[in-house]
């Protein structure tokens, strides 16, 4: 974070996560496209209909894997099947929860950082008026 060198004309601004889409595949229509896209396949499998799909899924390969009476057979079937499929779902869910909660938060806090903004503004505005009545004074004394 650099120093501003006029801290008084700063304007709080809100960035929320949804804003910052074009920072990772840029602005141009292919970046754009792409971010459409993935955001598109994320919201519909960041979703827990599509864990309890992927469970159902998992478990129609589950009898092959016992039918094989092989431990090795069955953690692979838990590694790959049930644990990739349904977890990654359910990891996106978490953040997609987690993600509203910091945008919530940083709505919160913005709003509180533009109130205390405004406060200090007045309060600079108060204090070079109070600067210059102790300067006609000093004139009026000196």
């Amino acid at each position: 974070m650099r120093p501003m060198a006029n801290p008084q004309a700063h304007v709080p601004r809100l960035v929320l996560s949804g804003q910052v889409h074009a920072r990772i595949h840029g602005t141009g229509p292919f970046g754009r496209l792409n971010a459409a896209i993935a955001v598109r396949i994320t919201r519909i499998v960041g979703t827990m209909y599509c864990a309890y799909v992927f469970t159902v899924i998992a478990l129609f390969a589950l009898p092959a894997a016992i039918e094989q009476g092989s431990p090795t057979v069955l953690v692979n079937w838990l590694s790959s099947n049930f644990l990739q499929l349904v977890l990654l779902p359910i990891i996106i869910v978490g953040q997609n929860v987690i993600s509203a909660a910091q945008d919530a938060r940083a709505e919160a806090d913005h709003e509180t950082l533009t109130a205390l903004h405004q406060m200090s503004a007045q309060q600079i505005q108060i204090l070079n008026g109070q600067n210059q009545i102790l300067d006609l004074l000093r004139e009026k004394a000196g």
